[in-house]
């Protein structure tokens, strides 16, 4: 995806033409319509409004003809860069926006303020002409005044000659629904975010996907890194405010203010929810499924507890729909993160291993609960089958009112490291010993460490390992260091008996007398035969 924003702001007002806003320089105006009084304040207290009455869907604007616009055909029309929002302003970063199609086909109504969120807004009208398009393209068919469906920030246009040119590079994308995402430290996009996530994997009822359904953009300080956007949210069982201060450095943070309404019951109610792809990796992989080694855009789920201990639980492809619950209380952070970056694992030109990690950051009391780990089977990379959220403890009542924040990192990796070492792979194979008949029902596995004290062990000292399984016995235990000369790298090895085809969770981490070496480890083994 390539589109950004743009907008003029001059030192103290900005520059309006009668039926739009005209950038210094620009080819044409944005056509913007009449002002109407906005603040946030006043963006919460609609949606609380909107929260006791009956949930009504935007309309599509002419379901035949989105339907043929398919993801070929939208990708053939492109926003024209000299339309961008904030082009030829002192601000950094342009917008530009997308167009509708088969698989957005909801309109997002978009507005400009004239000041810094406590003024006046004005809607940013659709207009044919912003686009390049084939001439044969079904869009030429559509109503005027459709609407779009999303919004991106382009790169810089000040950045300099090395950085990429902000025309076909953008750095964050809002599009479908409430589905959000940024690129990292290695300019590349892979998991997404959303702004909340309703009942995803329960028995009795359908997923919901609420939308932002209005978006307001302030206009950009001069020289700053920092962009602001204002959300309305709406969905069958919740409405929303948000606000997004998002920050474009070596990486990518949001601080996020949300308030969020419910006007009807919800099963699990999921805050500051992320969605990845897991296909396979070093873990398991079916014979000859794929001629790449590894396909995910995450590899595990990481967290950080309220009393200190760092987690990481390696992600699955499972038989069937899993959901797992690790509870806390006022937890300090969890992400989905891809710790494998070395290219040689993936062997692909779409660059899994430059994909972002995203970590959430609590800012406040967010009280007890739990993170939620949803895991979905798949059978190809096409499908975000992983979501991890906070789910808190008490249940979701229409009604109920939740106010928090949270801030988010588009990173290369978690952004408060362990000081302990952390996991680097899980691998699976038949348990028992060479050269001897192998076991039924039994599975070896082989767990690595690197890093933190393991670097600063003693000559001829060796970790212990701490293992723990819901059910099944151990044998063969036992600690190594890898010998590939790296400091610090360890793994350790255990076979696992087990009957049944029941799920097994198991946990493991490293210790030397009272000290503990690693961060711990999480694991939920699938015995074969445990489909559905």
């Amino acid at each position: 995806m390539t589109d950004r924003r743009t907008f003029l702001v001059t030192a103290g007002a900005l520059a309006m033409a009668a039926m739009g806003y005209a950038p210094a320089g620009a080819a044409a105006p944005l056509r913007l319509g009449a002002r109407a009084p906005f603040s946030f304040d006043h963006l919460v207290r609609q949606a609380r409004e909107a929260a006791t009455r009956p949930f009504q869907a935007t309309p599509m604007p002419n379901w035949p003809i989105l339907e043929r616009l398919d993801y070929a055909a939208v990708g053939e029309i492109r926003f024209k860069p000299d339309h961008a929002l904030f082009a030829d302003g002192p601000g950094r970063f342009p917008v530009t926006f997308f167009h509708l199609g088969r698989f957005s086909p909801t309109p997002v109504r978009m507005y400009v303020l004239d000041g810094d969120g406590a003024g006046q807004a004005r809607e940013i009208l659709y207009d044919e002409s912003y686009f390049d398009m084939p001439a044969d393209s079904p869009a030429h068919a559509l109503p005027p005044g459709i609407g779009f469906a999303g919004f991106r920030f382009q790169e810089s246009r000040v950045a300099g000659p090395a950085a990429p040119d902000w025309r076909t590079n953008d750095w964050v994308a809002f599009l479908s629904a409430s589905y959000f995402r940024a690129i990292g430290e290695l300019y590349q996009y892979g998991l997404s975010a959303r702004g909340i996530a309703i009942d995803i994997a329960v028995p009795d009822r359908a997923e919901e996907f609420p939308a932002f359904t209005h978006i307001y953009f302030v206009p950009p300080a001069a020289g700053s890194d920092t962009v602001t956007v204002y959300a309305r949210l709406d969905g069958p069982s919740i409405t929303g405010a948000f606000r997004f201060d998002m920050t474009r450095g070596k990486a990518v943070l949001m601080d996020i203010d949300a308030a969020l309404f419910l006007r009807g019951d919800v099963a699990r109610l999921g805050i500051a929810p992320l969605t990845s792809m897991y296909w396979f990796s070093e873990v398991s992989k079916p014979t000859a499924i794929d001629w790449r080694p590894e396909v995910h855009d995450s590899d595990g789920l990481a967290m950080w507890t309220r009393g200190g201990e760092y987690i990481w639980r390696p992600l699955n492809n499972p038989p069937r729909i899993m959901a797992s619950a690790f509870g806390d209380d006022n937890p300090r952070g969890f992400g989905l993160l891809q710790r494998d970056r070395n290219f040689d694992h993936y062997l692909d030109g779409v660059h899994y291993e430059r994909r972002p990690s995203l970590w959430v950051e609590p800012l406040g009391d967010w009280g007890p609960g739990a993170v939620h780990l949803v895991e979905i089977p798949t059978d190809d990379e096409i499908h975000d089958n992983i979501v991890a959220m906070w789910v808190p403890a008490s249940p979701a009542r229409k009604g109920d009112e939740h106010r928090l924040k949270y801030r988010l990192h588009w990173t290369d990796r978690e952004p408060y490291p362990p000081a302990t070492a952390r996991c680097v792979a899980t691998r699976l194979g038949n348990g028992g010993q060479p050269g001897q008949p192998r076991p039924q029902g039994v599975r070896k596995f082989m767990v690595e460490f690197l890093g933190g004290p393991l670097a600063g062990l003693p000559y001829g000292v060796a970790p212990e390992a701490v293992l723990w399984a819901s059910r099944g016995s151990f044998s063969y235990v036992y600690v190594e260091a890898v010998p590939d000369d790296i400091p610090g790298h360890w793994r350790a090895q255990f076979d696992l008996t087990v009957d049944g085809t029941d799920p097994v969770e198991m946990r493991l981490y490293l210790k030397s007398g009272e000290l503990t070496l690693s961060e711990t480890w999480l694991y939920q083994y699938h015995p074969p035969g445990g489909g559905a």
